[in-house]
């Protein structure tokens, strides 16, 4: 059986405290993942792993290293599509889980934002992220980490 473990895109996730909170109380072990170095705790379930600048190298190191033991988080909708192919949980900081059947919707509108935006066309980014977005996000990884553990 594969080992629990957190795997974070952390380069701008809004939700490491949450992660680490949840973490503890799980006692299940946590990688923050980023092309540049910042605090992460001095906990014995935390590590850090500050990979090159290169092109999608935070998204390499936690692609190759995701699997049914793994939840990841990330906004990333090309790595989360990898990442559950690889077999991973992948939940969005807003608690939103990215599963088989929504990753391609996901992507698809993505592409078409990405059209627009090259077209010129002016459209707006997320939703703020929102006190309601950190409570889901905490409820979420909670019970994804529950049906690790069955």
């Amino acid at each position: 059986m594969t080992t629990a473990r957190i795997l974070v895109d952390g380069d701008a996730c809004p939700v490491k405290e949450e992660i680490y909170k949840v973490a503890y109380r799980r006692d299940v072990p946590v990688v923050v993942v980023s092309n540049s170095p910042f605090r992460v705790p001095l906990h014995p379930m935390v590590s850090r792993v500050v990979v090159s600048d290169g092109f999608d190298a935070a998204d390499d190191w936690i692609a190759e290293r995701a699997d049914a033991g793994a939840v990841v988080i990330t906004a990333d909708i090309l790595l989360a599509d990898r990442c559950l192919k690889a077999g991973a949980t992948v939940l969005a900081p807003t608690g939103k889980p990215f599963t088989a059947s929504s990753i391609g919707g996901a992507i698809a509108t993505r592409a078409i934002m990405a059209d627009l935006r090259a077209g010129g066309d002016v459209i707006g980014g997320p939703a703020p992220f929102a006190k309601t977005d950190r409570s889901r996000f905490l409820q979420a990884l909670d019970t994804a980490l529950v049906k690790l553990a069955r």
